[in-house]
Parts: C-alpha cells; sequence; structure tokens
C-alpha cells in the first residue's frame, strides 16, 4: 500500500476555506503545494452535517455516461453504503462499507464529520503493461467521521473515467496504545443486480482455477478469486482490489447463492500494522468491455515506483523448456545450452532453467556460454530458498555474481499479512541486485508492477502448464485475470497436454496476452515445425505502447491491437466453430498499411499478405477454436512485409556417441562427434577435438571446415584406448566443437562441449544396474538404471545423488519400491550407498531393505533428504534372489525419490 501521500483529516469539522488568490507563490499556496501531491489543491472541506444524507463523487465535466460513486449514511443507524452508476445505469447497488478494529465497530453509528475534495493527476512511465506512458486523473473526497466513543474513520473515495475505489483510513492508537491498529475484519462488499452476467474463478492462494460463466445471483456459495467480471445491461464491471503490500492482507469474495452481494474477506483473522492505516483499494474497473480490457485503473491506484533507476530492467520473450522434459532437461546442461542456442539464433533475450539446476553445479558454466551468445538466463527458485535474510543474503549475492538476469521465485501460495511482508522484504533486496522477477505460485498484479517495476510478470492464472485449458477458459481470460497486469500463461506448449486451440490461435496468444517476459513453453521441434511461427515470435514485442480491444466477448473470443512504436501487432483467439472474422482496422491512422496474416492452412500456418485503410475490415478464416496474428506497417514502395532485422547466432547442435558407456581397463571406447548446423548459417572456421584423462590414447583425425552452411554437418571419428592400469569408476571423454559465426555478436570464437561418460568396471564386480530384473515395481515411473528417479518417463533422471555426492551407477526409485535380481548362488556380497536423492532439495522420508531369498538381512530405518549416504555391506553367498526394496517413511511418499547409489554384487 502507498505510504499516505494523502493529507489525513481527523477530529473536528474542517472550516471552508476562503478564495485562493491565483497569484504565484502566496504563502498559503505554498502551504499547500508542500501537503497536496502532485500540485491537486484539495476543493473547499464541507463542515459537519448532521443525520443521514447521500454525496455523489464524480470527474469534472463527466461525459453523460460517465462514472460516478455514491456515499449515503443512513440517518437512523448510522451504517454506510457505497454505490456506483455510469451514466444513467446503476452498476453496483448500495452495498455496505465500514471496518472493525480491535477497539471500535466502525460498521454503523457514523456520524460524517467533514468532506473534502481534490483532483489527482498524475504521469509516469511503466517498464512493462499494455501501455508504457500513462496519464491518471481521478477525483477524490475524504469522507471523515466518527463513530462510538469518538473513534474515527475516513472514507477515501476516488472516481476516475474507468471506474471507482475506495480505501479506509484508520488513525494509530490501538487497545494496546503502541500507534498499533488491529482490523478484525471489513464489512466492505459490492451489490450487483441479481440478474447480472458473472465471470468467476473460486479463490485459491494461486489463481489456478477456470473462470466459468454464471450469474451475479446464480453463482454457487463459496469464496471468489478476484478479479471477478459482472456484466450490467452493456457496462462491465471488475472487481479487485490494488495497493496491497505487507501493512495488510490481500482479499477474496464472498458470496452466498441467490443474492448479488459479494462480500469482501480477509486472508487472515486479524491483520496488525502501525498507524495511521490506509487499507487497499476495493476497486470496480467499470465501463464498456473495451473500456474495462485496456483500462490501468489498478496501477493507477498503486504507489510510484521505489527504483529510481530502471535502465536495467529489460522485458522481453523467454525460452522455457520445463514443458520439454520437466527437472530432467533442468539437470542438462546440453538440454540448457540447446535453449541458449535456440534463444540466440532468434534474437530471443532470455532462456529460462527452472527447478532442478540446483542439484547440478555446471550453472556458472551455462551462464557464460549464453553471454557469449548474447542471452541471459534466469534462474528458478523456491520461496524458501528467500524466506529469511540470511537466505537471501548469500543467494541473490551468489547468482548474481554468477551474472543471471533474474530470478522466478515459486510456491508462495499465500495471501496473508506475512507473506505480503516477504513480497517487500524480496522486491527490496532483489531490486538491489538489479535481478528482474518473475512470480509463480503467486498472489495476483494489486499494482506491484507499478511499484517495483522488475517485476516482469506473475502467473496467478491457471496456464498452460496445466496441459488442458479448455478454449473458453482461454478467452475469458484477457477480459479477468489479464486486465489487472501481466499474465505468465507461458504459451506455445504444442508438444504437451491436450491442443483445445489452434496453431494460429496459440500464436495470437503472444498479443492476445500481455507479459513483460513471454515464457515461451514450446520444444525446439516443436518451434522449428512451424516456421511462420518461429519468424512472428522474432517479431512480437512483450511491451506495448497502446492496446485497442477490437472485438470480443467472455468464453467466445478476444482480438487484440497493440502498438509498439510504429507497427502495430494484431492477435484473434475465438472459442467456437470455424468460420470468417472481420476486424475493424479504423484504429489506424491516415493512407495505406500493410498487413502481414498468419493464419491456420490445410497444412499449417500460413502467411498472408495485404494492403489495407483504416476504413476497411480485415477477413480472416479462421478454424474451429482458431484464430490469427498478424503484424501491420506503413505500406511503402519496395516494402513486401514489415518484419525488422534480427540480431540472430546460427543455430547449431553437437552430438556424440555413445552418450555413456562401461569398459573393463584394456579395452577401447570408439568415439563419433557430429557438429551440424541446423539453420541460420553457415558457421566458420570450425573444428572438432577430443580430450581424454591423462594416460588414455586418442588415435584419430580432428576435423576441420573453413565454412560449413546450415543443413551440413562435420563429422569426428576416434577410438580412445584405455590403460591396463585405470583406475576404476567414470571419466570423462570431452568433445568440443569450435567455430566462429559472421554475424556481428558471434565474431568471437564460440565453443561448445559434449562429454561421453565412461565408467572403468573393476574386475569381479557385476553392477545392479547392468542385470535382468526378474521383478520390479516402483511408486513413480519406472526403475531408472544408472540415473536418479525423475519423473514418469523412462530415462528422465539425473545423475545419482546423495548429499552432493555423485554416483556413476545404481538405481533410482521412488517408494513404495520393489527390485528382484536372480542371484543363483553366484555371489558372495552386496554393497550399495543408499539415500533420498538431492532432486527433491532436501524433502523425503523413505527406508531401505534387502532381502535374500526372502530373508532380511539388512534394513536403515528412516532416511531422509537432509541425511547422509548409508552404506550397506551384506553376505550373499548361496543367496538364489536378491530383493531391493524402499518403503514410505511414514509421512507419505510425496518427493520419495530413493537411490541405491552403486549398487554391487561381489563374486
Amino acid at each position: 500500500m502507498s505510504d499516505l501521500p494523502e493529507v489525513l483529516v481527523f477530529g473536528s469539522p474542517l472550516r471552508p476555506r476562503q478564495s485562493v488568490p491565483r497569484a504565484p507563490r502566496t504563502l498559503l499556496a505554498l502551504l499547500l503545494a508542500a501537503l497536496l501531491p502532485l500540485g491537486a489543491l484539495a476543493a473547499p472541506a464541507h463542515a459537519a452535517e448532521p443525520g443521514g444524507g447521500s454525496w455523489t463523487v464524480r470527474q469534472p465535466g463527466a461525459a453523460r455516461d460517465g462514472v460516478s460513486a455514491e456515499v449515503r449514511v443512513d440517518a437512523v443507524d448510522g451504517t454506510v453504503t457505497l454505490a456506483a452508476r455510469r451514466g444513467g445505469v446503476t452498476v453496483l447497488e448500495p452495498a455496505p462499507v465500514g471496518i472493525v478494529t480491535d477497539t471500535a465497530d466502525l460498521t454503523s453509528n457514523l456520524r460524517l464529520g467533514s468532506r473534502a475534495s481534490r483532483q489527482v493527476s498524475e504521469r509516469y512511465t511503466m517498464t512493462t503493461g499494455k501501455q508504457l506512458r500513462r496519464t491518471v486523473r481521478m477525483t477524490e473526497t475524504r469522507f471523515s467521521f466518527s463513530g462510538t466513543d469518538g473513534a474515527r474513520l475516513d472514507l477515501l473515495v476516488r472516481v476516475a473515467d474507468d471506474g471507482i475505489a475506495y480505501r479506509y483510513v484508520l488513525p494509530g492508537g490501538g487497545s494496546d496504545k503502541s500507534g498499533d491498529v488491529t482490523v478484525e475484519r471489513e464489512a466492505s462488499a459490492f451489490q450487483l443486480p441479481a440478474s447480472a452476467r458473472a465471470w468467476l474463478a473460486p479463490y485459491t492462494p494461486n489463481y489456478e482455477r477456470v473462470y466459468a460463466p454464471a450469474t451475479a445471483a446464480g453463482a454457487a456459495d463459496g469464496t471468489y478469486g478476484y478479479p471477478s467480471l459482472f456484466r450490467v445491461g452493456d457496462t462491465y464491471a471488475l472487481l479487485t482490489e490494488a495497493d496491497v503490500d505487507g501493512r495488510y492482507a490481500a482479499g477474496r469474495l464472498v458470496h452466498e447463492q441467490g443474492g448479488g452481494r459479494y462480500a469482501v474477506e480477509l486472508a487472515d483473522d486479524t491483520v496488525t500494522s502501525a498507524g495511521p492505516l490506509a487499507t487497499p483499494w476495493r476497486t470496480a474497473v467499470i465501463g464498456s468491455l473495451a473500456g474495462v480490457t485496456e483500462s490501468t485503473l489498478v496501477d493507477d491506484l498503486a504507489p510510484a515506483s521505489r527504483i529510481a533507476d530502471t535502465s536495467w530492467i529489460r522485458p522481453g520473450p523467454v525460452a522455457w523448456s520445463w514443458l520439454d522434459g520437466f527437472a530432467a532437461a533442468q539437470r542438462s546442461l546440453a538440454a540448457q545450452q540447446r535453449y541458449v542456442d535456440y534463444s540466440a539464433a532468434h534474437g530471443w533475450p532470455y532462456t529460462l532453467v527452472d527447478d532442478g539446476w540446483k542439484t547440478t553445479d555446471w550453472m556458472p558454466e551455462l551462464i557464460d556460454y549464453a553471454r557469449k551468445r548474447g542471452v541471459r538466463v534466469l534462474l528458478w527458485a523456491h520461496y524458501t530458498d528467500l524466506d529469511t535474510a540470511a537466505e537471501r543474503a548469500e543467494f541473490l549475492p551468489r547468482v548474481k555474481k554468477w551474472g543471471a538476469a533474474g530470478l522466478k521465485i515459486d510456491f508462495m501460495d499465500s495471501d496473508s499479512q506475512e507473506r505480503f511482508r516477504w513480497y517487500d522484504d524480496v522486491l527490496r533486496d532483489t531490486a538491489r541486485h538489479e535481478l528482474l522477477v518473475n512470480f509463480h505460485g503467486a498472489t495476483l498484479p494489486k499494482g506491484i508492477q507499478r511499484t517495483w517495476p522488475h517485476v516482469m510478470t506473475l502467473e496467478a492464472v491457471y496456464g498452460a502448464e496445466q496441459g488442458n485449458v479448455p478454449a473458453a477458459g482461454i478467452t475469458t481470460l484477457p477480459f479477468t485475470r489479464n486486465v489487472v497486469g501481466s499474465m505468465d500463461y507461458t504459451p506455445m506448449a504444442f508438444q504437451f497436454g491436450t491442443r483445445t486451440v489452434s496453431d494460429a490461435a496459440e500464436l495470437a496468444l503472444s498479443v492476445v496476452y500481455e507479459s513483460g517476459f513471454q515464457n515461451y513453453a514450446g520444444s525446439v521441434r516443436a518451434y522449428r515445425d512451424r516456421p511462420e511461427l518461429e519468424r512472428f515470435l522474432e517479431q512480437v514485442p512483450t511491451v506495448w505502447d497502446e492496446t485497442r480491444l477490437l472485438s470480443g466477448q467472455p468464453g467466445q473470443g478476444a482480438a487484440f491491437a497493440r502498438r509498439q512504436g510504429d507497427r502495430w501487432f494484431l492477435g484473434s483467439v475465438s472459442s467456437g466453430a470455424a468460420g470468417t472474422q472481420g476486424v475493424p482496422l479504423d484504429f489506424l491512422g491516415g493512407g495505406r498499411w500493410l498487413v502481414e496474416v498468419v493464419r491456420d492452412g490445410d497444412d499449417g500456418l500460413v502467411r498472408e499478405r495485404r494492403t489495407v485503410t483504416a476504413r476497411d475490415t480485415l477477413s480472416v478464416p479462421t478454424a474451429e477454436h482458431g484464430g490469427f496474428a498478424g503484424i501491420v506497417c506503413r505500406a511503402a514502395p519496395g516494402r513486401d512485409g514489415c518484419d525488422r532485422p534480427v540480431s540472430r547466432l546460427p543455430l547449431t547442435s553437437l552430438t556424440v556417441e555413445p552418450a555413456r558407456t562401461d569398459v573393463d581397463a584394456g579395452t577401447s571406447v570408439d568415439v563419433v562427434g557430429r557438429f551440424a548446423v541446423e539453420e541460420f548459417g553457415p558457421a566458420e572456421d570450425v573444428s572438432l577435438t577430443v580430450r581424454a584423462p591423462e594416460g588414455w590414447a586418442v588415435t584419430g583425425d580432428d576435423p576441420h571446415a573453413g565454412r560449413l552452411p546450415a543443413g551440413r554437418d562435420l563429422k569426428g571419428d576416434w577410438t580412445v584406448s584405455v590403460p591396463q592400469d585405470a583406475e576404476y569408476g567414470g571419466r570423462d571423454l570431452v568433445v568440443t566443437a569450435k567455430y566462429r559465426s559472421p554475424e556481428g555478436k558471434g565474431a568471437r570464437k564460440l565453443q561448445v562441449e559434449r562429454t561421453v561418460r565412461v565408467f572403468v568396471s573393476p574386475p569381479g564386480v557385476d553392477h545392479v544396474s547392468d542385470l535382468p530384473f526378474a521383478a520390479e515395481s516402483n511408486g513413480w515411473g519406472p526403475v531408472e538404471r544408472d540415473r536418479s528417479n525423475g519423473e514418469r518417463d523412462a530415462a528422465d533422471g539425473g545423475t545419482l545423488n546423495i548429499r552432493g555426492t555423485g554416483y556413476d551407477k545404481g538405481l533410482g526409485v521412488h517408494a513404495a519400491s520393489e527390485v528382484v535380481v536372480e542371484l543363483d548362488g553366484s555371489y558372495r556380497r552386496f554393497t550399495a550407498e543408499v539415500g533420498v536423492d538431492d532432486e527433491v532439495g532436501g524433502k523425503g522420508g523413505v527406508a531401505f531393505e534387502v532381502l535374500a531369498d526372502g530373508r532380511v538381512l539388512a534394513t536403515t530405518g528412516v532416511l531422509t533428504g537432509t541425511d547422509p549416504a548409508r552404506r550397506i555391506d551384506v553376505d550373499v553367498t548361496g543367496a538364489e534372489r536378491l530383493t531391493l526394496r524402499v518403503t514410505d517413511g511414514g509421512d507419505g511418499v510425496d518427493s520419495d525419490h530413493a537411490d541405491w547409489a552403486g549398487a554391487r554384487l561381489l563374486t
């Protein structure tokens, strides 16, 4: 919440002011300028008014369909209500306002002491959003009330062209006389006409629920999240809140079926803050559907930026690999380098590495690799990594020293005052280290991106990572969740989940949805299969100078035009049958314009060009649940497209075979390396080499190419001999490709490496991971050989790691698990190092059991993710069958990823 720039008026009524001369710099003018923000002068205050009454707050010179608020005091019981109108239509019927503290009930028996009005006028610039430069004009009236025993309450009501908002201001001095204020509840509510159409999402603290249509009265009993959208005639009202920080808790709406009242309920039973306390703004964005959708009211109500120099804050598209391999992809340096290479090839400035990277040791290497290619790396973090000052003091400087650009912080999952205090702390500290922020598992934007402009986006949405967002849900979000701030929906996940809209409609989400970071969730293969999509995503920005809603209805469709500089970008998505969509172009200026449309064709996405004027309507054939994307630029002689040049590097790949192998001392390994230029060649001065451990011999030529065009590759073949006296264990053979790009930013020599992991086995030892299983069962996905359990798919785990120690051989399992191998009496001992794998981040709890022919030979008791590895060494002489079992540690099976590290049988 703001730092209360407004003048706080308590106590006795104010006398009406005498008229002030317009002569410059009178003493009174200087005093007023010091007291009132942005030079806004208060209108004359009105003295106490006995009994009941009603007062209207509106903008000066408001249009006939302008927005107004009416405050009414009941003459009998002293209750206060607030209503809102747009022109002659009552949008919000009278609903109670008031608040209860631990010392006073300020919901009734209220007497108006004074009221004063002023104009609020501001200009500010955003780093993200639907409109970068903003102008604020509001009328604010302060109603100063006294209650029983002289308790004081100020009600501030603001009216703008696009809605109304109100908040309470309370003086300090609670029951403990400390100056603190303890709020027990608000009486605040919004009263909609019973028949009003509604689009509502059930409340959860991460706001990850689908919006569904209803009526204001017909919606089921329950709690609903902000923002909630209602339609009254031709007018829409979007209910939400603004300016929430650690001095308060966030709220939600509680509804009882049969009526149109939506009452405000706080996330905490009580809220305590230092006085004077200004609560969040209870906000209703009101207007036509276009007016509501284009509104910036939530940001307009928020405090000004707390970052003076924002030059380091740069929004942009992000390559996000999570939905192309989940945690396994995050633990793979090669996979993350692949996404860096893709970003560098298409001019994207960022790559995001999600949950899983913290079990690796290569992050500084990846960040350096990306930096040399003009790409910056964003890192995922669990909020508990940063929930204390000591943790932030260690973590933030460390990742900043590596060169990370910012953080995706996840799993806050709370709207409590305590969590908002954490938001205050982490935003202050990340800003100090110039780290950009993306919040997932987070609260809703409530003006946070104005106050903290390094917040690029927030999730707070049932997004693409759910894998099954219905088309009706997709087409409701532009009019609900995305109105109030950047929304990290993570579009373009073609390789994941159930497709509910067409390819062109999915592409259109890059325009329809606003997000400072657009975390594109596709796989490299999915992008390359759609070249017109790749081309469009190279051009589309993530921040906008101007936004226009062209057409649409919640749940049915949405078509937007958004401008950056002198180009407009079009995006349309629909829910329904195939047809032809007409989009008016009257937002364009005079003259002729070139439009390039990307739409669904019979064999994939197609691009079409046409020349238009502002008088035309653009007609585009659309598929079922389809849409289109487009770019509009000024037509000019010789211009055949709207694309701008893209700074890019060649998209390359380096593969090696085998990726890993087991050998005996005194034998050899054949290694093949292949460097390919996939797109945007050529690569120049290309070479391939292999590096082996000291004492290992390498034979074969190191190939070189002076120029390697797109579609060509360079191959190297080597034989690596393992010495007779080689130490047992894992070793790396490193294949290195070096090359240059003709493009300016890649003029330096670039390098990429891939490893062949070679495990030298000792004689007389068989590793369990190399033997056939007589039987197996696993609690999550398959049993993994020489990998951690990972996720549900085979071979999606990482290196076996227990408390920072890696193991080349072993089994990765998940409780409850059982692996059976036949011994046939051939072995004498079984040994292993067992524990919970580091990939679960210190969570989990399991117990290990070793059985031979049904007889228990060893048990570990419960081991957790914080315990070191436990060694098992048992005699299996004469045993026919070995059973390795992992059971739940008694706290459920969540995160029970268990490792039989180095599990082996000795003859």
